[in-house]
């Protein structure tokens, strides 16, 4: 029996199973090959299990990417404003492509409520780290957070 004349379910289920172990061999080509498949409305052939945890994955990947600029941005924010000194076009360089790179994720509203709702947690976050950085106790810094998120999004 070749490939056309097995009935839709065997197909769906070969399909998937293939497709199955592309995921775990090239994420990549299985994206591809799962692209192609919506492209062609062939939904029935889809890896579902593991497009779901792909998608689930992608959207933790986001959120901690949001973690993260959010960290590095409060980081320097801290040092510019606890070292005045040693300010440095380096650190507004810094400063500015966080910024940018925050505003293009923060597009999402999604997002940006994560980032609203995770701002009190990251902040003690980017203290420790300013106070390694800075040499300066964590004791120096406010121990809540002193930006809104419109704050440091904003352009100096």
């Amino acid at each position: 029996m070749t490939r056309d004349c097995l009935p839709e379910a065997q197909r769906s289920t070969k399909t998937s199973t293939i497709l199955s172990r592309l995921y775990e061999m090239d994420e990549t080509a299985w994206l591809e090959q799962m692209s192609q498949l919506v492209h062609e409305r062939r939904y029935g052939q889809l890896d579902y299990k593991n497009l779901g945890e792909f998608l689930a994955d992608m959207a933790n990947r986001d959120k901690r990417e949001v973690s993260n600029r959010l960290r590095t941005l409060l980081v320097h924010l801290l040092k510019w404003q606890h070292q005045r000194r040693k300010r440095s076009r380096s650190w507004q360089g810094t400063i500015l492509t966080q910024r940018y790179e925050l505003l293009d994720l923060l597009e999402s509203r999604t997002l940006r409520t994560y980032a609203q709702e995770v701002l009190a947690t990251v902040y003690p976050k980017a203290v420790k780290q300013a106070a390694k950085e800075t040499g300066f106790s964590e004791d120096k810094f406010s121990e809540e957070c002193p930006y809104s998120l419109d704050d440091m999004l904003a352009a100096e």
